[in-house]
């Protein structure tokens, strides 16, 4: 990957700084570029836990734009840093990534999302894309490598079950099966009958699928899957029992408050980060509350990806995923750069108007 602005030798002349071309990438270019390179992107994402992991990264809480008038919705500004000086394509960047649960109604995405990305050597913004396909890609992306990861040492998931059938749900199926995975059935829970027949249709359509059966509650989708996904809009537990989970399943629990305390007491738990997913209200930041500890958190994944952390078998095993806006700069660089690397970037020619000091 290349930086639109390499940074200067020590000690060379801060004005041979100049500002870069700033570019738009719209959704159809995302989604372009992001199409049928799963692999490739969760090894993008794999890289980028790899960086915050060893230190390189910079990636503060988000922070929440409530409204008194309508307090289901939420706007979050996911500040971040990716890379140092040593790091080949390293940016900055900030999601600004708005949830506003009553759009379903109207038919539109609940979501929706910029992703700017910074200069590191001007700070200069050289790209906004927009970020809603980002969002839900990194996401599908992390999934499909903690599952992959999560489920050995343990024979193989042939179960899949979606406890919540949106775009998220969506887009993990097709990362898990654009990773090589396949599965004999797949099982779909919502509490929106629509909701979930509308998956169900979407998955037979890809041919990927196996049987799909749509449940009638999450008890028996649970019982009746290995992997299972839950991808909801839940803003507290509502499943509370350890037992429905006595067959140890790999559980990507994406959507990071439907489980209670004491299912993930009963369960290996891997975070994406302790400091971020023990917040805001989570299930684990529940589970802190309760314990008075964070003893239950057994690692990160990118423990597991440097082998620092096994998974142990013979019981469930949690993957919360808070969501890390380095994640999102890694997907973002890597689209920009395949965009200018066709040459079909949109600039922006007269973006900055004052470019000069002293004009």
């Amino acid at each position: 990957m290349t930086t639109p602005q390499p940074a200067p030798d020590e000690g060379a002349r801060t004005d041979a700084r100049a500002v870069p071309p700033f570019a738009v990438v719209p959704g159809a270019q995302v989604e372009e570029v992001l199409r049928g390179r799963e692999k490739a992107v969760v090894e993008v994402v794999e890289e980028a836990y790899r960086l915050h992991g060893a230190g390189r990264t910079v990636n503060p809480p988000s922070s929440f734009l409530r409204f008194p008038d309508r307090p289901s919705a939420r706007i979050i500004a996911l500040p971040a840093s990716l890379g140092d000086e040593t790091t080949e394509g390293r940016v900055d960047g900030l999601k600004w990534i708005a949830g506003f649960p009553a759009n379903t109604a109207w038919g539109i995405p609940r979501a929706s999302a910029v992703l700017i990305l910074n200069d590191p050597v001007t700070g200069y913004p050289f790209a906004c894309l927009e970020g809603s396909v980002i969002s839900a890609t990194r996401t599908a992306a992390s999934a499909a490598s903690a599952a992959d990861r999560l489920s050995r040492g343990r024979p193989r998931p042939a179960r899949l079950g979606f406890v919540g059938a949106g775009l998220i749900a969506r887009y993990i199926h097709t990362y898990l099966t654009g990773t090589g995975w396949s599965f004999e059935s797949v099982g779909v829970y919502d509490v929106s009958a629509d909701s979930a027949a509308g998956l169900r249709a979407r998955l037979e359509r890809s041919g990927e699928a196996g049987h799909v059966t749509v449940h009638t509650g999450a008890e028996d989708l649970i019982r009746a899957s290995d992997l299972i996904v839950f991808a909801t809009v839940a803003g507290r537990p509502h499943v509370t029992e350890p037992s429905w989970f006595a067959h140890d399943p790999v559980v990507l629990h994406v959507s990071l408050r439907d489980l209670a305390p004491q299912v993930l007491l009963a369960a290996t738990n891997i975070v994406d980060d302790v400091d971020h997913c023990l917040r805001a209200d989570t299930s684990c930041d529940l589970t802190q509350r309760l314990t008075g500890n964070r003893d239950f958190v057994h690692g990160t994944l990118d423990d597991v990806l440097s082998g620092r952390v096994t998974v142990p078998p013979g019981r469930p095993v949690v993957f919360s995923p808070f969501g890390l806006g380095v994640l999102d700069l890694a997907v973002g660089r890597y689209v920009y750069d395949e965009v200018a690397r066709s040459g079909d970037l949109r600039i922006i020619d007269d973006f900055f108007h004052e470019t000069r000091r002293y004009g």
